[in-house]
This record gives structure tokens, C-alpha cells and sequence, in this order.
């Protein structure tokens, strides 16, 4: 079966002898061996080509499959013995992985030092499936899309400007004020729409959308570099201005109308069998984010 896999991966009999440590004679009498037992052709040989019948197509994505389990099976032995090994391969927004994700991958590395992580930060929505991902954190309420989904937090919100741009213009006491104010938006790519600022006034839930003269849109953090430069407000995540409210890089407005949140999971594809590093990556992420929400 490995002779088969490699052979049409490699292309051709040298390649895959080479790859495998062997000589193609060897590999072409344990193919012929293999199509004996299961009664089909699966190869088309010629002198200039090799091609896969019906057959060998069937049963090559079988064999895939097949040596993706068993990979699967030793990982899961590994981490009886609390030696996870192998590579999980994550895509994460890039404010949220700057934020969040990095600090719990270095812990994540310390308990696993021999998972080989490969992140992935950007605003894109991957495809798990065809883009070869083990898991995606997500932003939002998720639409039926088919996977599976962990919730990590619901992220408090808050609306910050700089004390610069305070100096210059009083601070607003209610939302009608606000409207007497630059304000900072951001343009969702996806839809092509500003996101609406989230408030909550006594039992009433507020979505609020801002005016402006300047606007930013791909990277979320934007926002928070131009208020903290004087241009303007804006409502960003709790878990970013946190250390500039605590330096007094920024200050918090409007904080009686504060109380929403936007939530942030992790999904991945329900019919891929996670290996035990991913199913460890997903419960460090899950009770890192709420021990910090």
C-alpha cells in the first residue's frame, strides 16, 4: 500500500525508490502483488507514463486515509504516555492571535515541546477542509457551517480615546454626545459593512452605528493605533486596551453603557478524527481564554 501511495505521489518508480530506499523492481513486483490480491488494475504503465485506473483512483483516496489514521493512532499512543508528537496546523485572526492565542502557544510549546505548531494569522476565513487546517478560531455567532465549534470567550468590549484627544474635546456623556465626535469605525472585508458599536442602557441592548470621516478596514487594531494617536474614539476589545487604560495611553468613556460582548471560538471539521495534539491544543486554548476572560 505505501509502494502504491508513493509511487503515484513521486510520479514515477525511480522517484518513489529513491524516496522509500529501494529499487523500482521491488516496488514494481509489491504494486504487481497488491493488484493480484485485490483482483484490478490499478496502475497504467508505459514506457513514457503511469496513470491510475478508476480502480486506482478508488483506492489510492482509501489508502490515504487509511495512513492518516494510523499516523493518527501513534500520536494517540504518544499521548498516553504524555509525549504528544506530530504538527497541528491553526489559522487565527490576527488582532485575537496577537492577543490571545501567541502567549498560549508558548505555554502550549513548553508542554509539547515535540507538536510542531503551524499558525496561521489573518482576517481570511480558511477552508479547513480543502486548505489542510486542523482547526480555526472564529469570530461571531457561527452560521450552520457544518463544524464543530468550541466556545473560548465572549470578549468585553469598551469605547477608549486618548487624553490628547480629550484635551481637545470634552468627553461624551451619553450617545447623543457621541454623535458630536470623530469617530472610529472599521469596515468588515467579508460583508463590506461597519461593524456596529454594542452598548448596553439598563435592560436595552444597543447597536450603535458611528459616523465617520476616516474608517479602517482589514486589520481590526487600526482602530486602536489611530485613538491612541488623538484621532478619534472607537470600541475595541477589552483584552487590548487594557494595558494602555492601565497606562494611561488611553481612557475609557461611556463606561454605565458598557456590558456587550463579542464571542470568539475554535472549529474545526467534524468528520476529520482530531489527533490527540489538536484535541490538547483545543482544551489549552478553551481554558486559557476564560482563566483571562
Amino acid at each position: 500500500m505505501e509502494a502504491f501511495i508513493t509511487v503515484v505521489e513521486r510520479g514515477s518508480f525511480t522517484a518513489a525508490a529513491i524516496a522509500l530506499g529501494t529499487t523500482p523492481s521491488v516496488l514494481s513486483r509489491a504494486i504487481g502483488r497488491l493488484e493480484t490480491r485485490l483482483g484490478r488494475q490499478l496502475l497504467r504503465r508505459t514506457t513514457r507514463s503511469l496513470g491510475l485506473t478508476d480502480a486506482g483512483s478508488l483506492y489510492l483516496e482509501q489508502a490515504r486515509t487509511a495512513f492518516t489514521l494510523l499516523g493518527e493512532a501513534e500520536r494517540d499512543v504518544q499521548g498516553q504516555e504524555g509525549l504528544l508528537a506530530g504538527r497541528v496546523r491553526i489559522s487565527v485572526p490576527t488582532t485575537y492571535g496577537h492577543y490571545r492565542v501567541v502567549p498560549l502557544l508558548s505555554r502550549f510549546h513548553e508542554l509539547h515541546p515535540q507538536v510542531q505548531v503551524e499558525l496561521n494569522i489573518t482576517n481570511r476565513n480558511v477552508d479547513l477542509v480543502a486548505e489542510g487546517f486542523d482547526l480555526a478560531i472564529r469570530l461571531g455567532n457561527l452560521p450552520d457551517s457544518g463544524l464543530v465549534a468550541r466556545k473560548l470567550e465572549d470578549a468585553k468590549l469598551c469605547l477608549v480615546a486618548s487624553p490628547d484627544y480629550l484635551r481637545r474635546h470634552p468627553a461624551p456623556a451619553n450617545l447623543t454626545d457621541l454623535r458630536q465626535h470623530s469617530c472610529l469605525p472599521f469596515l468588515m472585508p467579508s460583508t463590506g459593512r461597519h461593524i456596529p458599536w454594542l452598548f448596553q442602557d439598563g435592560e436595552q441592548q444597543v447597536d450603535w452605528m458611528p459616523e465617520f470621516t476616516l474608517q479602517v478596514s482589514d486589520d481590526v487594531l487600526g482602530v486602536v493605533s489611530l485613538a491612541e494617536h488623538g484621532a478619534g474614539i472607537c470600541q475595541t476589545y477589552e483584552f487590548i486596551a487594557r494595558d494602555r487604560l492601565q497606562r494611561g495611553k488611553l481612557v475609557e468613556l461611556l463606561p454605565h453603557l458598557r456590558g456587550r460582548s463579542r464571542p470568539f471560538s475554535v472549529v474545526y471539521a467534524p468528520h476529520r478524527r482530531q489527533p490527540a495534539a489538536a484535541r490538547a491544543l483545543v482544551e489549552l486554548l478553551v481554558e486559557g481564554t476564560q482563566d483571562k476572560a
